[in-house]
């Protein structure tokens, strides 16, 4: 390292009180393209960070609750009968005596603590060498020895201890290896990961604005106007849209997605411009422009770490990042440690938008160009027939639906000679999809979350989600030039504009994951573990400075343990358990189960098993159930496309599997338009007469609620509750009738006033007269 990147950095360290210098003796670099940490001596590498933790900090205690000891055999002496034949036979009963003092004694305690083995590890261990003394065949010859000694009283108890530690080691390798297995997992300076990135001075300039300001298009006109030049966007739609406005703009540009690959060049050659999700970005080719998009998912807990990996890691002389202004400090403190320079440039709205003071309360209430957000798919279904049972057609955008479905909605809501004018969507539509939306609608301002443990919880949305979300009103290339936003339900309205009124909490840490290279190394000292136990020991010794935490592996540990019993090298199963699972449907996890499987024997994956496994071709959808599962079938054939591109040999029909997803992704948006009359057919109960009539639903419909003005509110509060009532389940499995149903309820009315006329005429209170107690009759 030159003395004037030293010098760049130490001037920064005194602008910065929080920031500490570190002088690392080693520090380690990637190989190209993994991010794998090999170690190399070199001077002292000057880093500014936050709360870091330097080498010579104490690390942190593992978690030893992780640590699952080596099953040892117990049937095969290994020196045959050499001790006995040297001493004497053990007598076990006063084997046992002797081990439990061993146990017992503070000394043995605090010197198994000094060599690792803390309190929980020291009983398990202990627990195992006992019973292996009293159950092997024959022991060692120096144990069987060492223990004869005792017992004869020629020996001291303590003398157990070496004996005890080498078996403790034997079933926990870890404490063998610990300082290895901390120096691979110290993620502390991922900068010095990419050696390719640092060998050159880049220029990151940021492009800070609210949505529909105008920052990416900055962006991505410089992006075209490069030789060469990299897009990543976090949706493949945003990758989609570039890729094609590239090639319009006669800029050649590739498309790479994790389940696709398009070349322009008919013979497949690579163009000097590539359109990728982030994840799917190259940093060891050189570009002349990178653009990184939405740089404030690099705090996102599951996928922050792929904004981490290509802001510091891509080779390119530009790097053009768009995102939150809240974003702007945390970039300029993650370039102090790689030497380089932030630009910024900051835009305002192309078109404003306000929170109006009324709330629509009702659904008789839509206007033209309104969109109802909502934050789960039940709601979007109840909404959706409620609106389309008063005469008003609508499009519908949710997350799990294929990407030519949702353009196709989109493209439906935006047409000025469609008669679709409302949009029901979830807030999918926060970015990826251009929607001309006059006003925003919030159904609800609670939406589930994945907290840093992976489990979920339900919030209240945040001020940079609400922003997200509410920005999509108005917008500059449609016919709304100011949008409106506010809610569904009068008593959200004051939340809500106190949650717009907040700023935007800023960026403190970014996201990293352990890479395939990481955890082989793991593996490498830890053979008999599991990929999931790796992982988690992995993640227990992991050391990260201040500007970083460590992503959510719930998602990969789940699909870890899921084929953990299918025979796999560990890179396989690495791959396998990185790919992007929607672990709530049941059949893409059988399916990914079964690929696995077939992998596994070495068997390709051919069209005509993944048609069989998926039944096709598959029938147009008669109800909700339906649908989903298309939905799941479509999400089956891109684990088939995202695998192909990584194990070529085995799922080798890639076209032809393409071509039915496209065939599927039609019949789906045949689906979607018709998605009134499949809730219909879900629940029978349904009449669209008693929803034209009344603003709620009707008593046992999917979307629940009761009578009087507020329809949209009763349905917005009780409909996902009441959807999964006994009796709506009972007529959605072909268990009751709707005229049973209705028949059982007539009955039970009936039974109700007979109930009260009998409780009355006995003595009880009635109602009707005010508490007074009217006599018997005689």
């Amino acid at each position: 390292m030159t003395a004037r990147p030293c010098l760049f950095r130490l001037a920064r360290l005194r602008r910065h009180i929080n920031c500490a210098t570190r002088f690392r003796a080693g520090v380690y670099h990637a190989a190209p393209e993994s991010g794998f940490l090999n170690s190399q001596d070199r001077g002292g590498s000057l880093v500014c960070c936050r709360a870091t933790s330097s080498n010579n900090s104490a690390p942190k205690p593992p978690d030893t609750s992780l640590f699952v000891p080596v099953s040892l055999r117990t049937d095969v002496g290994v020196d045959e009968s050499v001790g006995a034949e040297l001493s004497q036979p053990l007598d076990k009963s006063e084997l046992l005596k002797i081990l439990n003092r061993f146990y017992k004694k503070k000394e043995i305690q605090k010197l198994a603590a000094d060599n690792g083995l803390d309190a929980r590890l020291f009983h398990q261990a202990f627990v195992n060498f006992r019973k292996y003394v009293l159950e092997v065949a024959s022991l060692p010859a120096d144990l069987h020895i060492i223990l004869s000694d005792i017992c004869a009283g020629a020996g001291h108890i303590d003398d157990i201890f070496p004996y005890f530690m080498r078996h403790a080691k034997q079933i926990f390798p870890m404490l063998d290896c610990m300082d290895d297995l901390r120096k691979i997992s110290d993620l502390r300076v991922p900068a010095n990961w990419y050696s390719e990135a640092r060998a050159i001075q880049r220029k990151i300039v940021f492009h800070a604005g609210p949505t529909n300001s105008g920052k990416t298009y900055n962006a991505i006109q410089r992006y075209l106007a490069a030789k060469s030049g990299v897009y990543c966007g976090p949706l493949k739609l945003l990758a989609h849209e570039i890729f094609e406005k590239s090639n319009q703009a006669n800029v050649l540009c590739d498309l790479v997605t994790g389940e696709e690959r398009t070349f322009v060049d008919p013979e497949g050659r690579p163009s000097h411009h590539v359109a990728c999700t982030i994840e799917m970005c190259n940093v060891t080719t050189p570009y002349e422009v990178a653009v990184i998009d939405e740089i404030q998912m690099i705090r996102d807990p599951s996928r922050g770490w792929a904004w981490t990996r290509a802001l510091l890691g891509l080779c390119a002389e530009e790097i053009h990042v768009c995102g939150e202004p809240s974003a702007i400090g945390f970039v300029r403190e993650l370039m102090f440690t790689t030497g380089e320079e932030v630009e910024v440039h900051t835009y305002q709205r192309l078109t404003p938008f306000s929170v109006l003071d009324q709330a629509v309360q009702s659904l008789d209430n839509l206007r033209p160009g309104d969109c109802i957000v909502c934050f789960s798919k039940n709601d979007i279904y109840s909404l959706s027939r409620q609106i389309e049972a008063r005469g008003i057609e609508c499009a519908v955008i949710y997350g799990s639906l294929p990407p030519g479905t949702k353009l196709s909605q989109a493209k439906k809501f935006n047409d000025p000679d469609d008669p679709c004018k409302i949009l029901v969507a979830t807030d999918a539509i926060g970015m990826g999809l251009n929607l001309s939306i006059k006003r925003i609608i919030f159904n609800s301002l609670v939406k589930p979350n994945i907290n840093e443990k992976g489990e979920k919880q339900m919030e209240t949305i945040s001020t940079s989600q609400a922003l997200q979300i509410a920005g999509r009103a108005g917008r500059f290339s449609s016919k709304f030039k100011e949008g409106e936003v506010t809610t569904m339900h009068r008593d959200d309205l004051p939340v809500l504009k106190e949650i717009l009124s907040h700023l935007v909490d800023p960026i403190e840490t970014a996201g990293l994951h352990p890479t395939a290279e990481q955890i082989e190394m793991f593996a490498y000292h830890l053979p008999d573990a599991t990929l999931s136990n790796l992982i988690d020991i992995f993640v227990s010794l992991s050391q990260v400075d201040g500007l970083y935490f460590v992503c959510n592996i719930e998602d990969f540990k789940f699909l870890a343990d899921m084929i953990q019993h299918i025979p796999l090298s560990l890179r396989s199963r690495y791959v396998f358990c990185t790919a992007p699972i929607n672990k709530k449907q049941p059949f893409v996890c059988t399916s990914f189960l079964k690929f696995a499987r077939q992998f596994s024997r070495d068997e390709p994956l051919t069209f005509d098993w993944i048609c069989r496994h998926v039944n096709w071709p598959v029938a147009p959808p008669k109800n909700i159930k339906d649908l989903v599962h298309l939905e799941a079938v479509h999400d089956v054939l891109d684990l088939y496309l995202w695998l192909s591109y990584r194990f070529m040999d085995m799922f080798p029909d890639t076209a032809l599997v393409r071509n039915i997803q496209q065939e599927l992704d039609d019949i789906i948006q045949q689906g979607v338009q018709n998605i009134t009359r499949l809730i219909r057919a879900t629940d029978p109960t349904i009449t669209e007469s008693q929803n034209s009539r009344s603003g709620s639903a009707p008593a046992g419909s999917l979307s629940g609620g009761g009578g009087g003005g507020g329809g949209g509110h009763v349905m917005s509060r009780r409909g996902p509750k009441e959807s999964n009532s006994l009796a709506s389940r009972l007529v959605r499995d072909g268990l009751l009738t709707s005229d049973v149903l209705q028949q059982l309820q007539r009955e039970w009315l009936k039974d109700q006033k007979s109930r009260i006329g009998t409780e009355t005429e006995e003595g009880h209170y009635d109602d009707n007269n005010k508490g007074r107690r009217k006599k018997k009759k005689k």
